[in-house]
């Protein structure tokens, strides 16, 4: 806080909470310590990239005003976040009555001999606020959630989510368990199926090679036929247990 004799200022460094590509502001409060009037203004160097709302202004005896200071929004950060932007405040005694329409650079030159006092402001950028961490519902800060027991004995909370947890570990190996099983029945119906297309094509070679023997004259036995025919294997599928 400024301890000047017209006015106290709080506070003496415009802290900006820096973000990219968004206005920010941030307040004064100039408190008038005397019975007088006092007029103020507000300077910066570099007035591109502030706005100041009231720039310049009255405040009455023993009374307050604020000002607020608003950053437009920048498109890129300052190296090492450092601002090197400085503000002046003039304050100076003027009559009684006066308003905003009645201030004029005359006022705060020194050289007319008016005793101007000037309080220089620094500008800082400091990390923005984080939001707070979300708690757990039905758990105290700074501490884990607990299940709990009702008033008739059965478990509530964490405990139900354990045993929901336990009794579908239990149910997945019985689910694959049953999954293998039913595709080593589907396996084994394809093998009878193919066995079965095999006797079948066995017994039509038989009758055609009867049938050609009796027609060619052939005494040769029909045990002693080897005919050919064909079957094939059936690899079973990987199956994870």
């Amino acid at each position: 806080m400024s301890t000047g004799e017209l006015l106290s200022i709080e506070p003496l460094e415009l802290k900006f909470p820096f973000e990219l590509k968004k206005q920010i502001s941030c307040s004064l409060q100039l408190s008038n310590k005397t019975d007088n009037y006092v007029a103020f203004k507000v300077k910066t160097t570099n007035p591109k990239k502030y706005c100041v709302r009231p720039n310049a202004g009255i405040v009455l005896p023993r009374s307050t005003c604020d000002v607020i200071v608003t950053m437009q929004a920048q498109k890129e950060a300052p190296p090492d976040m450092q601002c090197k932007d400085k503000f002046l405040l003039q304050s100076v005694k003027t009559n009684d009555g006066v308003t905003v329409k009645d201030i004029n650079a005359e006022m705060f030159s020194k050289e007319a001999g008016h005793h101007v006092e000037e309080c220089k402001l620094r500008v800082l950028y400091v990390s923005p606020p984080q939001p707070p961490s979300p708690v757990q519902e039905g758990s105290e800060e700074g501490s884990s959630p607990r299940g709990s027991v009702s008033d008739n004995g059965n478990a509530t909370g964490t405990d139900l989510s354990t045993a929901s947890r336990a009794f579908i570990e239990r149910l997945e190996p019985q689910e694959k368990s049953l999954e293998a099983r039913a595709l080593i029945s589907k396996l084994t119906d394809e093998k009878n199926n193919a066995i079965q297309q095999n006797n079948k094509l066995r017994q039509e070679l038989k009758v055609m090679f009867v049938v050609e023997s009796e027609r060619s004259g052939n005494n040769e036995t029909i045990q002693s036929v080897s005919p050919v025919f064909y079957s094939y294997e059936i690899q079973p599928e990987v199956a994870n247990f």
